[in-house]
């Protein structure tokens, strides 16, 4: 499976001539750094002196952060699965007509699961960026500028996973369908743009100079 590669043959697979895993692996990949960055920042605060006032938070945070990562880290298996359903729709037998029909029907079914996968990957992004918030917030400001590297990644991450929402709703039939999770996903681009300056903005002054 893909989530268990190094990063160095991950890499590697995305580099081929292979289309799996792509786009919609990276974009997971990048949501679940910022994830572990989140983690990270947690980890050194929780305990620290002048910081213990906010142990409870972070360790929630943390445990958020450590959920979301592994919904990403599934993520990039998804995409892969997802990939592949529409590819073998598409090279189902098209002879008789009640074979292009059963073809149309599993590719509008493989566009669904394909468009709903990085759909999923995209709330998990906003999530991260959410959480990253609470860390620039409350976090250890030795290691602060990774709150601003968590949120960034994150952003990155959303925004990648919506192209591939944007190119399989585009050829849904099911208009119903794809409108509402266009929708989605433009909602939460648009929030996610805005929290994530807002983070980095908090960051960048703590930061100073």
């Amino acid at each position: 499976m893909t989530k268990n590669n190094t990063i160095a043959k991950f890499l590697d697979e995305l580099a081929s001539e292979q289309p799996t895993p792509g786009g919609g692996g990276a974009a997971a990949i990048m949501g679940a750094v910022g994830a572990a960055l989140v983690s990270m920042v947690a980890n050194l605060t929780i305990g620290k002196k002048n910081y213990e006032a906010f142990d409870t938070e972070l360790k929630a945070t943390n445990a958020a952060a450590e959920k979301v990562r592994a919904e990403l880290t599934a993520a990039i298996d998804e995409d892969v699965v997802a990939f592949n359903a529409v590819m073998g729709a598409y090279g189902l037998p098209r002879g008789t007509d009640d074979e292009k029909a059963a073809r149309a029907a599993a590719i509008q079914s493989a566009l669904k699961q394909a468009t709903d996968a990085p759909l999923r990957a995209v709330k998990a992004c906003h999530e991260v960026i959410k959480l990253a918030g609470v860390v620039a917030d409350k976090g250890n400001l030795n290691v602060i500028s990774d709150a601003g590297v968590a949120v960034l990644a994150a952003n990155a991450g959303l925004r990648s996973a919506a192209l591939n929402v944007y190119i399989n709703a585009k050829s849904i039939k099911d208009r119903d369908f794809a409108e509402i999770r266009l929708g989605e996903v433009n909602a939460l681009t648009e929030l996610a743009a805005q929290k994530t300056e807002e983070v980095y903005a908090v960051v960048r002054g703590k930061i100073g100079s």
